[in-house]
């Protein structure tokens, strides 16, 4: 299971600590979604979802005033008794000192935010399934290709760097080389990545290391990219039958999400990245509904009924 650190919630969401004594850096935060303690301030704890994070909104402010800060401060302390990760006021709203001393109590931080309840809870729910998302990593380049995500895969040497340079000098973008990191964010999306260590770098075999964002420009990197589009690249093989129409769509899967897939043949004088530029574009148009083998198919099948 993958886990987030509060100091770099803390920092990501830009959030005030106001019990700064306590230490931040090993508290760690296992689940994407958020709590609010509605029912908890209220007295009813099963089902507490106490591995979250806890945040208190308008609602919950103005339903402890009322109550007064005895019975508040009584329902505050249980809730924190369950080792919750963090307690987060939105809209800047004031913290009683008594919760301020119960936090030092039971070690649960808390903190303090001035954006608005709604969005800072989507905010943080969006971050945090991107953080905690189940995550591979495979071989490959990925290459934003006006505005696609296309992962090229195939044996090492059979010179998927040398596409992705092909494509940088094209006015495309490098995302990751050599090793990309996927994380499933959804049931639809995943997102591709690069390792921090080799962000921003491809191999060339012959020169070495060469630093993209250095030579080409910010505007030839991307920190980030949905993976849309997988081109295997292989051998040409004379002996192997490859689909010269497209009519069927053939898929990938990644941590149980199916992604299309485009076999190359790679042989002497093919261009492929041109190809891949061709297959981003062509992935583009059937998104947006129109298909060109379906179109050939139909001109062919309507010309043969009218002869």
């Amino acid at each position: 299971m993958y886990t987030v650190s509060l100091e770099n919630f803390i920092e990501k969401m830009k959030v005030e600590n106001l019990v700064p004594d306590i230490e931040v850096e090993d508290i760690e935060i296992s689940q994407a979604d958020i709590n609010r303690p509605a029912l908890q301030l209220a007295g009813f704890f099963d089902y507490f979802d106490h591995h979250r994070i806890q945040l208190i909104g308008q609602v919950e402010h103005t339903y402890m005033e009322k109550q007064g800060i005895e019975k508040s401060a009584e329902m505050m302390g249980k809730i924190m008794s369950y080792k919750v990760p963090g307690i987060v006021f939105c809209r800047g709203l004031s913290v009683p000192e008594e919760f301020i001393e119960l936090s030092r109590q039971y070690k649960v931080p808390i903190m303090r935010s001035e954006a608005a309840t709604s969005s800072f809870s989507a905010e943080v729910t969006r971050w945090l399934k991107v953080e905690l998302a189940p995550r591979i990593r495979i071989h490959g380049v990925l290459v934003d290709i006006y505005g696609e995500g296309v992962l090229i895969t195939g044996e090492s040497g059979i010179g998927k760097s040398e596409v992705a340079l092909e494509l940088i000098h094209r006015g495309h973008r490098l995302v990751s080389d050599d090793v990309v990191e996927i994380k499933k964010v959804s049931d639809e999306t995943l997102i591709g990545s690069a390792p921090d260590i080799t962000r921003h770098f491809i191999e060339l075999r012959g020169i070495g290391i060469v630093d993209a964002k250095t030579l080409f420009g910010v505007e030839s990197v991307k920190d980030t990219q949905s993976i849309d589009l997988v081109i295997q690249l292989e051998e040409w093989n004379k002996e192997q039958e490859y689909d010269r129409m497209g009519l069927e769509e053939q898929y990938i899967e990644y941590l149980g999400n199916k992604v299309v897939c485009h076999s190359i043949p790679i042989r002497p004088g093919r261009n492929v990245a041109i190809i891949c530029e061709s297959a981003a574009v062509n992935f583009r148009q059937k998104k947006m509904g129109y298909n060109a083998a379906y179109e050939l198919y139909n001109r062919v099948t309507n010309n043969l009924s009218n002869s």
